[in-house]
């Protein structure tokens, strides 16, 4: 399948979003909001559940059904408040022993003027520094659309997996048109070559492993995506289970360090 391709599956409305994963991997969730600063940004959701009767922390961008939960959720744009409550969550799952799993779908970062004056880069800059050393299991699956700074401030993880069907860049290839050949139009060109499909990336050592989808994509039969996610879940959470605390840090930070 082309990259372009792969691409309008990711974006489609109709993929599972953020909620739906959480109604069906864990119990109990009990979400939490705000940033402790008076801050509360909904395109980010987290909270805590039970995972097969283990307690967990999971986050993730907050995309909507139709226009008007887009427009309330930013389209999954996060602005500092919401990466500043990421980071309070993962602070207090380290502090609880919790493993986090977190959930990536976003265009990025929102790029708003206010959003810089308010400490967009340093959020995520914060989130990347704090994630590197956490004492706790981090798993990041990208489910859908992955861009940027905005993705990788909830993706430095223990392992990285994506969905069959999505992608993961440092911008979108829009964005990646515009400024190479200052036509956006391009864009499916820029697919082409950016190396941002699940197989490409798996292949250059940027994620550690793909997670089927049903034909034609997760939209069209999500409860297998949901057993499929379950499945890798347990898998990795069993892993980890075996490592102590700094051995999950210098794991986490090692993974990173290695990506050439």
């Amino acid at each position: 399948m082309k990259a372009e391709e792969i691409i309008n599956i990711a974006r489609n409305q109709k993929r599972p979003k953020v909620t739906d994963y959480i109604d069906y991997l864990l119990t109990d969730f009990f979400e939490q909001k705000g940033d402790f600063l008076g801050g509360e940004d909904e395109s980010i959701m987290g909270g805590i559940g039970l995972f097969h009767d283990m307690p967990v922390t999971i986050i993730g961008h907050h995309k909507g059904n139709d226009l008007n939960e887009n427009v309330k959720y930013n389209f999954g744009m996060a602005e500092p408040q919401g990466y500043r409550k990421a980071y309070r969550l993962m602070k207090q799952a380290e502090k609880f022993n919790r493993p986090i799993i977190t959930l990536i779908d976003t265009p990025g970062a929102y790029p708003g003027i206010e959003a810089e004056a308010n400490g967009q880069a340093s959020a995520i800059a914060k989130n990347l520094a704090m994630m590197s050393s956490l004492k706790v299991p981090v798993i990041a699956v990208i489910t859908g659309e992955g861009n940027s700074g905005g993705a990788l401030a909830i993706g430095v993880a223990n392992t990285v997996a994506m969905l069959e069907n999505s992608f993961y860049a440092v911008l979108s290839p829009e964005g990646f048109a515009s400024i190479l050949w200052k036509d956006a139009s391009r864009k499916n060109e820029a697919a082409g070559i950016m190396k941002l499909t699940a197989a490409d990336l798996l292949e250059l050592g940027v994620v550690d492993e793909i997670i089927k989808e049903p034909e034609g994509g997760a939209h069209l039969d999500p409860e297998t995506v949901f057993q499929n996610l379950d499945r890798f879940l347990v898998k990795k959470l069993a892993e980890y289970k075996r490592m102590k605390p700094a051995e999950l840090a210098e794991h986490r930070y090692e993974k990173f360090r290695n990506i050439s």
